[in-house]
């Protein structure tokens, strides 16, 4: 939740109103930054007032009613983001917003709410694996309630949450904004392949809703790997075990999604995504995985339509998609060794930056000349644009 530009001196974070907050999370996040030698990160964040909260009680429900899907999973993370909607969608009256985590006894009594519906879900639901007691008994012990409570001290003492009009200044100050997405396109809450999705809008409309009015310039850069990637249940046309030998520091196989899964790149699926979220340029990262005999998908054996549906809600066709990518085969190609030039012969999007480390040093932008190849450049150093960029 706290920024990338947490690693630069005076960058801020804002969590805007289209964020769903989790608190502690949050709050581990700061101290991990603060091991890092960033310990102001609290300092430099501010979280709109409007934004939603998850609370122990959204996350056990969450991982109660995944556990009690059995095999037919979604792939949830976990962490109760999903819940925290569902219960802002079915029950307004319910839903915890940011504001609230100023005010102590309001605080507690739409927890005590929370609970109630939480254990009145109960009943309805049940698992034989054993962490389904874990979680019931979250809900039920009244040690929660008040250990999040205290657990929220820090948050509050920063006096983080501020209301509308703080970001409004932020952005009239503003030189350079980057805006983070919360997940992959193909995670889409409406564009994803339904259940397998999160319960976010991950394209660029967010962002967008939130500069309306702002007059500088905007840049929007799509990020892909140079490998497929996919944590957790949903179709994956391309997956390899065979790339499970890629390294991999923090995506894990433990934990609620499961199994940290690889494949080839898959360029219907990319094209789909760019159907659904249009791009000004991409960014391609992971070059240093790229080995010897490197492919990708350009198509599959059993033809598919991906277009998406002109009702942009319509739950129905993604699930049928999702349906048909389970069945498919896909055609491979070989990249060779430049795999952004192979794929800016295949993608009308420019591939604008690549990365082969992990650190700054490895990121190059690439500028396109007039007869349409590609020079890296370096990075430009922040605060250097002559007009406000996000």
């Amino acid at each position: 939740q706290l920024g990338a530009g947490s690693f630069v001196p005076g960058g801020r974070t804002h969590l805007s109103r289209f964020v769903v907050v989790h608190p502690t999370a949050l709050l581990v996040e700061a101290r991990r930054l603060a091991a890092q030698g960033v310990s102001d990160a609290l300092a430099r964040l501010s979280i709109d007032e409007r934004a939603l909260v998850t609370t122990p009680y959204h996350q056990a429900l969450c991982r109660l009613r995944e556990l009690a899907r059995g095999d037919a999973a979604h792939g949830t993370t976990g962490v109760g983001v999903g819940e925290t909607m569902r219960v802002a969608l079915e029950a307004p009256a319910l839903a915890l917003r940011a504001a609230e985590l100023r005010e102590g006894p309001r605080l507690r009594r739409k927890l005590e709410a929370l609970r109630d519906h939480a254990a009145a879900a109960l009943d309805r639901l049940a698992s034989d694996d054993p962490r389904f007691a874990v979680e019931r008994e979250a809900v039920l012990s009244p040690a929660t309630l008040d250990g999040w409570i205290d657990a929220l001290r820090p948050l509050r003492a920063a006096r983080v949450v501020e209301g509308p009009e703080g970001f409004a200044r932020r952005l009239a100050e503003a030189r350079e904004l980057v805006f983070e997405g919360a997940q992959g396109v193909l995670l889409d809450e409406w564009r994803g392949f339904h259940p397998h999705t999160t319960w976010s809008t991950c394209t660029a409309d967010n962002a967008l809703t939130l500069l309306d009015g702002w007059d500088g310039e905007v840049e929007r850069l799509g990020v892909l790997r140079s490998y497929a990637t996919r944590h957790g249940q949903g179709p994956f046309p391309t997956e390899l075990d065979a790339l499970r030998r890629l390294p991999e520091a923090d995506n894990l196989d433990a934990g609620w999604q499961g199994r940290f899964r690889r494949g080839w790149l898959d360029l219907p699926l990319l094209r789909y995504a760019l159907a659904c979220c249009p791009v000004d340029g991409l960014a391609l990262t992971h070059l240093d995985r790229v080995e010897p005999g490197w492919r990708a998908c350009v198509g599959y054996v059993e033809p598919v339509d991906l277009t998406p549906a002109v009702d942009p809600r319509d739950l129905d066709h993604v699930e049928r998609l999702g349906r048909r990518l389970r069945e498919v085969t896909p055609i491979l190609e070989p990249t060779g060794p430049d795999l952004a030039s192979w794929l800016s012969e295949r993608l009308a999007p420019p591939i604008r930056l690549t990365s082969c480390s992990p650190t700054a040093s490895g990121k190059r932008w690439r500028s396109v000349s007039s007869a349409g190849e590609a020079a890296p450049r370096a990075l430009r150093r922040p605060g250097s644009s002559p007009r406000p960029r996000a």
